[in-house]
This record gives C-alpha cells, sequence and structure tokens, in this order.
C-alpha cells in the first residue's frame, strides 16, 4: 500500500513542470565520513556520492558507501542509482522525489541485497549560502520486509563551487546513517 502511495504522489506532482528554485543545484559530487549506528553493532567508513541535472525538472544520482563494523573484520558495501524529478514550489524551495535501485552487499563473499528505494521531500535554500534538505522514504530489499526513514540535511557553500555537507538518515527501528564530508558543486 505504502509503494502505490508514494507513486501517486509523484505521478500527482508532475503537472507542476518548472525550472528548479532559486539557489538549488542538482549539479555536485561530495565525499566524506560515513557512520552507521544500530541496535547492534556500529559501523563506520566514507562515502561518496553526486547528482547530475539532466533537465530543468530531471536528475541523476549515485551513492557507495563502504563501511566496517567497529571490533570485527566484517564490514558491508551499500550503493544505489536512480534519478529524480524536482520542482519549484515556492521562490527558493523544490519538492524533490527521487528513485533508485539499491545493492547491499556483506565484504569478503558474503551475502547481497537486491531493492530499491523512494524519497519525497523539500529542498530549500535557506541563505545564499545555506541549504536544507528534509525528507521521508522507503527501502526495501529482496531480504527485508521494507522499512520507512527520515532524513534531514545541510549543505553550507563556502564559495561558489566549494561547501559541506552534513545528513542523517532516521531509519524505522531506531538505526541512524550520518555522513559529513566536503561537497563541490558545479
Amino acid at each position: 500500500m505504502k509503494r502505490y502511495a508514494i507513486a501517486l504522489a509523484l505521478i500527482a506532482a508532475l503537472p507542476f513542470a518548472a525550472s528548479a528554485a532559486d539557489g538549488i543545484n542538482y549539479n555536485y559530487v561530495q565525499g566524506g565520513y560515513v557512520a552507521t549506528n544500530t541496535n547492534g553493532p556500529d559501523a563506520d567508513g566514507w562515502g561518496v556520492n553526486g547528482s547530475v541535472a539532466v533537465s530543468p525538472n530531471f536528475h541523476l544520482l549515485a551513492e557507495y558507501t563502504n563501511q566496517d563494523v567497529k571490533h570485527s573484520s566484517a564490514g558491508f558495501d551499500q550503493w544505489r542509482i536512480g534519478g529524480g524529478y524536482n520542482t519549484a514550489v515556492g521562490k527558493n524551495t523544490d519538492f524533490v522525489a527521487d528513485v533508485a535501485y539499491d545493492r547491499y552487499a556483506v565484504k569478503h563473499g558474503g551475502p547481497k541485497a537486491d531493492g530499491y528505494s523512494v524519497e519525497t521531500g523539500v529542498r530549500s535554500a535557506l541563505m545564499p549560502n545555506l541549504e536544507g534538505y528534509a525528507k521521508v522514504g522507503y527501502m526495501d530489499t529482496n531480504k527485508t520486509s521494507g522499512e520507512a526513514y527520515g532524513r534531514l540535511g545541510a549543505n553550507v557553500m563556502f564559495t561558489q563551487n566549494f561547501g559541506m555537507n552534513a545528513d542523517v538518515r532516521l531509519i524505522q527501528g531506531g538505526d541512524k546513517q550520518w555522513f559529513v564530508g566536503p561537497r563541490f558543486t558545479w
């Protein structure tokens, strides 16, 4: 049922075709520190992600993280690749909806899980050098029954091209995934 509600929200947003809001840019690459806090052992490592605008209202996205479970030799890789739709809903605010293919793999030949994720929310240029975003999402794989999550983040730009991103994903069940790192925007 959740899938149909999300799909319906995406279809309903399509008639609002317009370009991105002032101060919002969908062309960037960023890399940095990633940490996952769970009810079990925590993990940390590095990640890289980015987005490229292919038209005023559509963008492609990709993410990759590589994490090791603390105090063990275990670890995992996560990646997602997909696309998104964005439209201005205010002078400095965009409605954003993303759909992606996700893959999770335990290192050293461990099990793999394939699935998808959908996210929807808003990105807003709060000040000339500060952008914030809030999204809700749902991810499902062939190894899980699906989980909802919320995502909050901010981008602080030091120059027109260089800045810093911070992001937290609050996953159903209490898990959290953090990202912080430099961003290059063009």
